[in-house]
């Protein structure tokens, strides 16, 4: 037995029918994972200090120092990283080529929140820079960043939340022509659907 025949038979579209759903749910879980951590991290990067600034005083004071966050210094950041990582529950909630568009429109997204961090890392901001903070807000975006892009090639081939409670297009709504009411509440008794033929 070829390892093609073990994957189940294959649909009109070349794809193994049963072990396609179980592949599409890993994907699935694994993208949006990957673009959740991602973003969260950024927004929890973006909430830290990047910046130490001495602000001089009158003599005999000291300087002050003066810590500045990601988002004092890049306001839009947190936006765009909270965006980004609300998004990934609207890939859960789609289907099809609107998954694949929102996986495009949340890769740009994430591609801003990295550039960033990555303005942070090499912009030349006044005072003591922490590299830290900076660093995993690019490396967020960019874990974000390629769980859109594999949202973008690949969710529509993934399951949708709910599908199997859905009408396929072959039914027909109602009871079966034919049948009385007193066979349809028995199949229900029996737990059968009477809808079915």
């Amino acid at each position: 037995m070829s390892a093609r025949d073990e994957a189940g038979p294959v649909t009109a579209r070349g794809e193994a029918g049963p072990g396609r759903p179980q592949a599409g749910r890993r994907e699935l879980v694994y993208a949006v994972l990957l673009g959740v951590a991602g973003a969260g991290l950024s927004m929890w990067a973006v909430t830290r200090p990047w910046v130490v600034e001495l602000a001089p005083r009158p003599a005999p004071l000291p300087p002050v120092r003066v810590a500045r966050t990601g988002a004092q210094l890049l306001p839009w950041l947190p936006a765009l990283a909270l965006v980004t990582l609300a998004g990934w529950g609207a890939v859960l909630a789609t289907r099809g080529r609107v998954r694949r568009l929102l996986g495009g429109g949340l890769t740009g997204l994430a591609v801003a929140v990295a550039a960033g961090g990555g303005y942070g890392l090499l912009g030349g901001l006044n005072g003591a820079v922490s590299r830290q903070w900076p660093l995993l807000c690019l490396i967020g975006g960019g874990c974000a960043a390629a769980a859109g892009v594999l949202t973008a090639a690949r969710g529509d081939r993934w399951l949708v939340m709910g599908a199997r409670y859905e009408r396929s297009a072959g039914s027909v709504p109602g009871p079966v022509p034919g049948r009385s009411t007193r066979d349809a509440w028995d199949a229900l008794d029996r737990g059968a659907d009477p809808t079915d033929d």
